[in-house]
């Protein structure tokens, strides 16, 4: 990760605690822009972080996998679900399917995802902050302002406007 990067999430580690109390705010004003203002911070960003200088999200985390990700994976690998299943993946405590271990196995030196046009839906859909419906991914956000520098920005974003 990029040392600015680096730097950013870290502030918004230090800043756990201050986050936490914005974010149980915010989800007591449910601001009906809210989907508006955050896509917009998102793309501004976007603008100049770079995933494939950072893929911490990659590194660190790993996304929940469901059946019709776990068969996508498996076709892309050329093996068969429950293969792939036994080698890659474990239940974690909320039963539900995840990486055996970070790295993500398919995270390559480059920061490039080997499996790109297969990747998880929760991996595609990452970091969730230009998606609609941000309100009911508040938690969700919050955490990942830990882990993705942009959205560190994106809730730095956020504390501005509300």
């Amino acid at each position: 990760m990029l040392p600015e990067y680096q730097k950013t999430v870290q502030q918004a580690i230090s800043k756990k605690a201050e986050n936490k109390k914005f974010f149980d705010r915010l989800k007591k004003l449910q601001p009906k822009d809210l989907d508006k203002v955050t896509n917009q911070l998102h793309d501004e960003a976007f603008e100049h972080i770079d995933c494939l200088q950072c893929a911490n999200c990659c590194a660190t985390t790993g996304p929940l996998l469901k059946d019709r990700d776990i068969e996508r994976l498996a076709a892309a690998r050329r093996m068969k679900a429950s293969a792939f299943t036994e080698k890659y993946l474990r239940i974690d405590e909320d039963q539900d399917y995840i990486f055996k271990s970070h790295p993500c196995p398919f995270l390559g030196h480059d920061k490039y995802c080997s499996v790109y046009d297969s990747r998880p839906k929760a991996c595609a859909e990452y970091p969730h902050t230009q998606q609609n419906k941000i309100y009911s991914k508040l938690r969700i956000t919050y955490l990942n302002s830990m882990i993705c520098p942009a959205v560190a920005e994106v809730v730095e974003g956020l504390k501005k406007v509300y």
